[in-house]
């Protein structure tokens, strides 16, 4: 530890200290640094140290302690005012403000005490000259505080009129105080549009937006705005996550998992923070965070997940029960405390609401992984029905019912009629629909069960329709794997059915269903390669003809408007073999219709996403979103999770690929939501949440990005959704962080791309992420390790070809090499080296593209030489002059370029001495821009420095 011998190292260190993350050993820190500051023997030493540990003290978890060092400067200042500098006095008056927010944190400390202190507050604010804002702010978060509400609502009126000074809260932080006191009042929306200037980026501080973010999460899921609310918990819960003195923020992201069906991922959060359970420096925040400890926990058991383990307190295990008895003891003894202080009950009752509070979402899907902790809710039923209705006459009322509207559930249902029948009597035609669907439920390995269902059918009196399920089973063996006896049966129970049909004994419906049967084996034998084309397209085509030559379509009967549509669908099928996919396509918007128009449209979406498919074939994106979209419609609840999941990645793709990022984005959502429901969280949906993630970079919603890149970088494995699809979200996540200004993990995150990369056999991507990785190492000042990255990617840019990037590799090494202590000879050197490439490639141009390209590269690269040698005091003429020169060789497309380099060469004259120089220089830009849109703001700029210039030299 470098030892403090005067008062700017005393600064040095501090400032060092304060961009230390919050917590005990930042705090520590600064009292280490109070004991040397005593040491100086320099009075302002001691005043800055004490106020330096009295702002850690303030952003942490300690913050009782920062009590001690307040009061031992008021008496320093009370003593010897003189000793305190401006900056100093300024800072002092205005931690008055925390004071009195903190004595209110402490149930300890009196309330005529905290009135006392607020008096004292108005009386030195009045003798500094300050206006009663502040005060009165304050006074307002006692009144609230204590649920004075008469009083709040004058305080509040009093704050807002008295005049802002310098001792105001900043705009986001007042903004904030303002929204909840809507929100206190049960206004929401108000709230709303009082954080609107926060949320949009107008006003922000070193706790702003996270907080708003965090108070606007209830209100906007209030209000029914699902989709801001999700998006504000995944930006703040990014922004809050790493601050500990943010313990109530993060209660309120725990509080949205509670009541948007996202428990999991709200006990992830507990687990995250384990000392948030016990610190005590704060305890009104710990009230906060164990109100919402309960609601979740209580949430659980209600689930019936009470004896499920989740995060606690250290010491001991907990289950989901024992922690909600042992937060509502905490968080109840805690308001006691508090209301007894007050002498009102207000805490206790608010604290009991919160807890009480109910889910105001089912399941509001993330993004990030979030496993269902409870079953999905059911669709709506109908009111309870009397016991009757579970009778067998009704079950079997309902099987019928199921059955003839082709319902998936039809199946099920006749289960139900086995069970509830027992060894009961069922009539021979029933106990013939139950051998039926059970043998169907059993897929190929059933063909033996339609051998009965047929006997039973036959002594039912329903010759045609033990017949076809006699076909059924023919179809099932061939499945199987016995396709010549099957196809050999069929024909021959085809020839049955059709004397029967003729003589009047059964119907078109048996009918077709036989005839179905054998187009369905000859479809497979024409699929396996086993039988000819030909002989499938007829035997499909006669079973239209046979529905629609009777009229016995449009009877009403699903059944057989599914038997037309299949047929139509087998027939798209032959003729997409036979290579007219024009056709295919018709005829499977025919079997389309014909679903929906028998009221099964679920049927219908194994058509739709061919249909898509052939549209994709045909380059028509938008014809295929339009299909895939009338699959998820169509299809409802009947696609499974797992299909819905590709449905909506197949949209989102085709969306994005049309520019439509905020729609690609949601279905991507979808797609990662429903993958967790079916348990794929680690397959498709890490997919999922890799094009959630690369489509709101797109959109510019870095924290929201990245909170979602970093979930699917937890299941994306190489081996099962390839390299590329790693190295992409590493990449996406990397840009996020950058953007974020979190330089350090955005090199990590692209340096572990790159070395993932450079294993490829094309290494431009593998430049390219080396190159920014360099760029994040220079933004966190890690200066030495960006130079060898630097100096890596410009050893592939060459190997590459690709001068332009190895030019600006070596005019960054370039810059940083000043900064590692390289001196300027090494900088020079670089920048000399990368003109020189640049030289080279230019006298082997092969076009005027390259040419002009080149030329670009090389007048940027003296221009920044000449900034370089500016900056060291060395001679940089020779260099802008080269540089406006090949600027000017380029025409209008490179004028702003021309004329910055011309003033960075008349703001050198300037500073030279040679006022000619530079006057004739800021007259060249004036004229250059003699003609030029006033509307740009390049222009006006470069207008305004040029004047200024002359200004100087005159």
């Amino acid at each position: 530890m470098t030892e403090i011998t005067d008062l700017a190292a005393l600064r040095r260190a501090m400032a060092e200290n304060a961009e230390q993350p919050e917590g005990p050993a930042r705090n520590a820190r600064a009292e280490q640094l109070l004991g040397a500051a005593e040491g100086l023997r320099v009075p302002l030493a001691v005043i800055e140290a004490l106020g330096h540990q009295l702002s850690v003290y303030n952003y942490s978890s300690e913050k009782d302690k920062m009590f001690v060092p307040f009061a031992r400067l008021l008496r320093l200042w009370d003593e010897r005012p003189g000793d305190f500098d401006a900056y100093e006095t300024h800072s002092l008056h205005w931690v008055f403000k925390w004071m009195s927010a903190g004595m209110l944190d402490q149930p300890h400390i009196p309330l005529a005490s905290i009135e006392k202190w607020l008096g004292e507050m108005e009386r030195r604010y009045r003798l500094a000259g300050y206006s009663e804002r502040a005060v009165r702010g304050a006074e307002f978060s006692v009144a609230t505080h204590v649920g004075d509400l008469a009083r709040a609502e004058r305080a509040y009126a009093a704050w807002l009129a008295a005049d802002r000074d310098e001792m105001a809260d900043c705009h986001a932080c007042e903004l904030y105080g303002q929204g909840l006191w809507q929100v206190e009042r049960g206004r929401d929306e108000a709230a709303l549009t009082a954080w609107r200037p926060v949320l949009a980026g107008e006003f922000g501080c070193a706790h702003e937006p996270h907080s708003v973010l965090a108070a606007s999460l209830v209100p906007l899921l209030r209000l029914g705005r699902a989709k801001e609310a999700r998006a504000h918990h995944l930006r703040g819960l990014r922004l809050v996550r790493p601050m500990e003195s943010m313990r109530a923020a993060y209660a309120e992201h725990v509080e949205f998992c509670a009541l948007t069906g996202n428990e999991a991922r709200g006990l992830e959060l507990l687990a995250e923070r384990p000392a948030y359970f016990t610190d005590t420096g704060q305890p009104r925040s710990r009230l906060d965070f164990l109100a919402v400890v309960t609601l979740l926990t209580d949430r659980l058991t209600e689930l019936g997940l009470g004896g499920e383990r989740v995060p606690g307190p250290a010491g001991r295990a907990w289950t989901a029960r024992d922690l909600a008895a042992h937060a509502r003891t905490q968080a109840l003894a805690l308001a006691e405390r508090f209301d007894a202080r007050n002498g009102t009950s207000y805490v206790g009752d608010r604290t009991r609401a919160r807890m009480a509070r109910r889910p105001l979402v089912d399941r509001l899907a993330l993004g990030v992984r979030t496993p269902r902790t409870a079953p999905a809710a059911p669709a709506a039923a109908p009111p309870s029905a009397p016991a009757a209705e579970t009778s067998l006459p009704a079950l079997l009322a309902e099987a019928h019912r199921l059955a003839d509207t082709l319902r998936p559930e039809a199946v099920d249902a006749w289960a139900a009629v086995a069970r509830a029948a027992g060894d009961g009597e069922l009539a021979p035609a029933d106990r013939a629909s139950v051998a039926d669907h059970e043998a169907m439920s059993r897929g190929p390995e059933g063909a033996e069960l339609f051998e009965r269902a047929a006997g039973l059918y036959a002594a039912a009196g329903d010759p045609g329709e033990a017949l076809a399920a006699r076909a059924r089973g023919a179809y099932f063996r061939a499945l199987r794997g016995e396709p010549d006896p099957a196809l050999a049966r069929v024909t021959a129970l085809a020839e049955e059915v059709r004397a029967l049909y003729a003589a009047e004994v059964t119907g078109v419906r048996q009918t077709a269903s036989v005839l179905m049967s054998r187009a369905r084996i000859l479809m497979h034998r024409a699929r396996t390669g086993a039988g000819p084309a030909r002989d499938a397209d007829a035997a499909v085509r006669e079973v239209p003809a046979l529905i629609e030559g009777h009229g016995a379509r449009d009877a009403g009967d699903a059944r057989l408007a599914a038997r037309v549509a299949e047929s139509w669908g087998m027939l798209a099928e032959l003729a997409g073999a036979a290579g007219d996919g024009a056709g295919a396509a018709e005829l499977l918007r025919r079997a389309v219709a014909e679903y929906v128009r028998a009221g099964v449209p679920w049927c219908a979406v194994e058509y739709e996403v061919q249909i898509a498919a052939l549209a994709e074939q045909a380059g028509d994106g938008e014809g295929a979103e339009r299909a895939l979209r009338a699959a998820l419609e169509h299809g409802g609840r009947y696609v499974e999770p797992a299909g819905q999941v590709q449905l909506h990645l197949r949209i989102a793709d085709l969306t994005a690929e049309r520019g439509a990022v905020a729609a690609a984005a949601e279905h991507a959502l979808q797609a990662a939501h429903r993958a967790d429901e079916a348990g794929e969280s680690g397959t498709s949906g890490a997919w999922a949440r890799q094009r959630l993630g690369g489509y709101l970079l797109r959109q510019g919603r870095c924290a929201e990005a990245a909170e979602v890149l970093e979930s699917a970088l937890a299941d994306l494995r190489a081996g099962t959704h390839g390299d590329e699809a790693v190295v992409q979200a590493r990449w996406w996540l990397g840009d996020c962080l950058e953007e974020l200004g979190e330089h350090r993990a955005a090199a990590e995150q692209r340096l572990l791309a790159a070395d993932i990369a450079r294993h490829w056999p094309e290494q431009r991507d593998h430049a390219t992420l080396a190159h920014l990785a360099a760029d994040s190492l220079g933004g966190a000042g890690l200066v030495a390790e960006a130079d060898r990255a630097y100096a890596r990617a410009g050893e592939l840019w060459r190997a590459l070809g690709d001068t332009r990037l190895l030019v600006r590799s070596l005019r960054a090494r370039a810059w940083l090499a000043p900064r590692e202590d390289s001196g300027t000879a090494a900088a020079e050197g670089l920048m000399a080296e990368a003109v020189e490439v640049c030289e080279r490639a230019l006298e082997n141009a092969a076009d005027a593209r390259a040419l002009g390209g080149l030329t670009r590269e090389l007048a940027q690269t003296h221009r920044q030489f000449g900034d370089l040698l500016a900056q060291a005091g060395d001679p940089a003429g020779a260099h802008f002059e080269r540089a406006i020169t090949l600027f000017a060789s380029l025409g209008p497309a490179a004028l702003h370029d021309r004329t910055a380099a011309e003033l960075a060469a008349a703001e050198l004259a300037s500073e030279l001495g040679h006022p000619g120089e530079a006057t004739a220089r800021a007259h060249a830009v004036l004229a250059a821009y003699e003609n030029a849109d006033e509307a740009d703001e390049t222009v006006r700029a470069r207008r305004a420095q040029a004047a200024r210039l002359l200004g100087t030299a005159g």
